[in-house]
């Protein structure tokens, strides 16, 4: 039911081949954006669930104002549309960013800022150093880029990000990574002017511009890496299912092999790992849950659908409309409210289950159905939540269904439906952990798992 973030994937598909450049008119432009504006207002389950009529619409007319030259190109028009879908604040209504510009940048030989960065209270800090200026530690607070604020630099970023608040915000940049967004928002600079702050000290550094392909991209990992493992620790098993997508056979093959593995080692403690995860489907997080849950259980409180004349046409174009889900779409009045009920999910075997102690870990990365699931676990008691925050809330707006603009061919992506995680909480948080232990800068230092195993170590 949600989304899964695979951007590994998109910006591979556009790294790999020469995009030839695209130019859209004016009136070609203002065409996608009245349609943009108008579906997000038709098919959104409630588009002013975070921002009033006035500030939606106000920031719509300022956008529309705004294009003045007579044509644009692809990178320009996806920036201009991101700046009116993120006016939601709501981080499953997105537009992402733009990986076939960033692709035909990237063969024109494009460059990048040389520094990742991690966003933890209110500061930036250095997390990872591509530069010629290997003394930059990791850790590093960074305040300025070429005389600008980073407060000031995120403030022109955060309205190409489509996030609730921002914590999410810049969870997101850190996903995408800062370097990719600073090129979307500043444009090719061939050298940065920088102030770091250094065992307590301000300097300065003047750092060249890295190749984007060989100087980054093949140098680093992306931020989402969850992929299927079990490992021991003594008495404890550590289980990462990976994200909830792809093939859910080989998936549930995977979490029966490993529960057998983990009750034949007479574990006394099970960690599942959801941190740096995407998502996926509630069919995949379900099974996992099954193997400790000690009852029936959902993954939600409540789940329902806004129905439009825009979802409909949607649905009759790309859907089975023969499966139950996209025939009440079909069946309600345009603009309707109504709730879309699920069966109660079945425990394994008493046999079968896993009967210690159950941790979850999670992060600012522990995307959508991971952080819904993180939160279903949480308030069935099913387990203990470790880590920090998640960026997104286990009560949420989501849902997504996606269609393209006429025009430009922009792909839109937008929340049909209303989540309401077990307990019934909507406060705007995200899942709340039970022991907080901080994942400073998203590093290779895994103190949230080291931490829980030397507590677990000294019981």
């Amino acid at each position: 039911m949600k989304k899964y973030f695979s951007l590994a994937l998109l910006l591979s598909t556009f790294l790999g081949q020469p995009i030839t450049a695209q130019q859209f008119g004016q009136k070609e432009i203002l065409q996608d954006l009245d349609y943009l504006y108008h579906s997000l207002i038709d098919a959104h389950y409630n588009i002013y669930a975070y921002v009033t009529e006035a500030e939606f619409s106000g920031n719509y007319q300022n956008a529309r104002a705004s294009v003045t030259q007579d044509s644009l190109n692809l990178l320009e028009a996806t920036s201009l549309f991101q700046k009116v879908i993120s006016a939601a604040n709501n981080g499953h209504t997105e537009i992402d960013f733009p990986g076939a510009s960033y692709g035909a940048y990237a063969h024109s030989g494009g460059t990048l800022f040389p520094l990742e960065i991690a966003f933890e209270n209110n500061k930036s800090w250095v997390r990872k150093n591509f530069s010629d200026h290997p003394e930059i530690q990791a850790g590093a607070e960074i305040t300025h880029i070429n005389g600008k604020s980073m407060e000031e630099i995120l403030a022109k970023i955060y309205p190409q990000v489509s996030a609730e608040r921002p914590y999410f915000k810049n969870a997101k940049i850190e996903l995408y990574s800062f370097p990719r967004y600073y090129w979307q928002v500043f444009g090719q600079q061939h050298s940065f002017e920088v102030q770091i702050v250094m065992d307590g000290s301000p300097r300065k550094f003047v750092l060249n511009a890295i190749n984007l392909i060989e100087g980054y991209e093949m140098k680093r990992n992306e931020v989402l890496n969850a992929k299927m493992m079990l490992k021991f620790y003594g008495a404890t098993a550590y289980l990462n299912p990976g994200h909830f997508s792809g093939d859910e056979a080989k998936y549930q093959r995977f979490i029966d092999s490993s529960l057998v593995e983990i009750k034949r080692n007479n574990s006394k403690n099970l960690v599942v790992d959801l941190r740096n995860n995407g998502g996926g489907n509630d069919s995949f997080s379900d099974y996992l849950v099954s193997y400790f849950a000690d009852k029936p259980f959902t993954w939600n409180s409540s789940f329902s659908l806004k129905t439009s004349q825009f979802l409909k046409e949607h649905t009759r174009k790309h859907s089975d409309t023969t499966k139950t889900y996209f025939k009440k779409i079909l069946e309600h009045q345009n603009g309707e409210v109504y709730p879309y009920g699920f069966e109660a999910y079945q425990p394994q075997s008493k046999e079968k289950r896993f009967h210690g102690e159950v941790y979850v870990l999670v992060n600012r990365q522990s995307h959508s159905q991971s952080a819904v699931t993180a939160a279903q676990i949480q308030d069935y008691t099913f387990g203990t939540i470790v880590g920090e925050e998640t960026g997104d809330y286990p009560s949420l707006y989501a849902s997504q269904f996606h269609y393209t603009l006429p025009n430009t061919g922009i792909p839109v992506k937008v929340s049909k439906g209303r989540i309401i995680r077990v307990n019934g909480s909507t406060k705007s948080e995200g899942v709340i952990p039970d022991i907080f232990i901080r994942d400073h800068l998203l590093d290779e230092q895994d103190e949230i798992l080291e931490g829980l195993l030397y507590r677990l170590e000294s019981n």
